[in-house]
């Protein structure tokens, strides 16, 4: 398979449309891609490549990131329990029913709330800094939960996460010199003219404020580890400084047999480690679904 070979559709949900990528034969096994902060499905573009001769992939666009539509914050509800209606609402409309879940920074909370709802559903769990203990964050954090606390106050200060600067920060940080010709300037760009269109940044400040009531879920989740103990993988980039590698390891206190794999990266690994994570990614699948 090629990129190439990647399929491009979108299904209205309650009357909004949700843009997904799709790969493979829907005959093997599933495998659905969600994304985080910044970027969108786009992140997966080569991973789908790489796998799509032995899996079926989908990369949904969740509401207000790429291709997906980005109403207005008066006119729907932006927060992680939205999302995560909504992505179960496409896996049901276009009939994925089992599948295993690749879940990166939002992908998280939006992946595994589906998979703690519906266990019966999931296969296997592979996270790329997806975050679902207190151990992951880093400080990073800080003026986010500040501003979960006081938005008026931190607003300012935390608008200087979607800036250009900020932007191209999360793809080249904690990335080893020899790997940062790895990376595709079209990804920070890309990034950046989605978080430019008019309107975006207040849907993305109504993200950020939400995101504190991701953590009262994380009990639920680690639960779901224990009571359903999913087969897990996680490719994590020892240098993120995003959601940090004691976020990877912690995942081991649920989850005895999870397969952790710290990687010299940073917060997108895909980018410089594309084909080890492949690799990694294959392998897994191959003795879990």
């Amino acid at each position: 398979m090629s990129v190439h070979d990647t399929r491009f559709a979108t299904e209205t949900i309650d009357g909004i449309d949700v843009f997904y990528r799709e790969a493979g034969s829907r005959d093997r096994p599933t495998l659905v891609l969600l994304h985080g902060f910044p970027t969108s499905s786009h992140m997966y573009r080569n991973l789908i490549a790489d796998l799509a001769d032995e899996y079926h992939l989908v990369a949904p666009d969740h509401i207000g990131f790429g291709a997906s539509a980005a109403p207005d914050p008066g006119s729907f509800p932006y927060g992680f329990e939205k999302l995560t209606e909504v992505t179960l609402a496409l896996l049901d409309r276009i009939g994925v029913d089992r599948f295993a879940l690749y879940v990166q920074d939002y992908g998280a909370p939006i992946g595994l709330g589906i998979a703690a709802r519906h266990p019966e559903r999931i296969t296997a769990i592979v996270t790329q800094s997806g975050n679902a203990y207190q151990e992951g964050f880093t400080p990073f954090w800080d003026v986010l939960f500040a501003h979960a606390r006081d938005r008026a106050a931190n607003e300012t200060a935390v608008r200087e996460l979607l800036t250009a600067e900020a932007t191209r920060w999360q793809y080249t940080h904690g990335v080893p010199a020899d790997r940062l010709d790895r990376i595709a300037p079209e990804t920070w760009t890309l990034d950046q003219a989605l978080l430019d269109r008019p309107g975006n940044q207040e849907i993305q400040l109504q993200l950020f404020w939400d995101y504190q009531f991701n953590l009262d879920r994380y009990p639920a989740f680690q639960e779901y580890f224990r009571t359903h103990r999913p087969p897990l993988l996680a490719v994590w980039g020892r240098g993120d400084e995003i959601f940090g590698p004691a976020g990877a390891e912690a995942f081991a206190r649920d989850l005895p047999d999870a397969e952790i794999h710290l990687l010299d990266a940073g917060h997108f690994a895909l980018e410089t480690h594309g084909a080890e994570i492949a690799t990694l990614v294959r392998d897994f699948l191959r003795r879990s679904v």
